[in-house]
């Protein structure tokens, strides 16, 4: 399915549902960054998605990350929340989503690096190769966030 992320246009759409999803920088011990290249808007992404029923917001990001990645992760942090309602993404079967998004630290504790239905591409990045990367803003915010270092961030 395709998606259209808006941030603060107004021309986007109006958000017609509210999802709570979550996201995760996982680093590994040389200090790399895994990212994703989503298949539904080409662009490199955190691995991530939205919680289903029945599973802790945490208990999403360790999911999410296996099934988009291979790799297995463990919650160390947390980077920060994010619900901006001017954020929202159109899918081609007319849901616009705002998203309420909790973006955790990780680190990996097994599995095999692999694409997915989800994505065209999985790879670990220096922080720094990760400046030249097509990405959406959000994604950007959050990868920020971490790398400032700050703390937990609440956008």
């Amino acid at each position: 399915m395709a998606r259209r992320d808006y941030e603060d246009d107004p021309a986007a759409p109006k958000a017609n549902s509210l999802v709570p999803a979550a996201s995760a920088v996982v680093v590994d011990t040389e200090g790399r960054m895994l990212l994703q290249r989503r298949t539904d808007n080409g662009m490199w992404a955190l691995p991530g998605g939205k919680m289903e029923l029945g599973e802790s917001i945490g208990d999403c990001a360790v999911r999410e990350t296996l099934e988009e990645t291979g790799i297995a992760v463990e919650i160390t942090g947390i980077v920060g929340t994010y619900t901006n309602p001017g954020h929202v993404f159109a899918y081609d079967d007319g849901e616009v989503r705002q998203e309420f998004s909790i973006c955790f630290l990780a680190r990996p504790v097994g599995g095999t690096l692999r694409a997915s239905d989800e994505s065209f591409e999985v790879a670990w990045f220096a922080p720094e190769a990760t400046d030249g990367l097509a990405m959406v803003p959000s994604i950007r915010k959050r990868i920020d966030d971490w790398r400032a270092a700050q703390g937990p961030a609440i956008r």
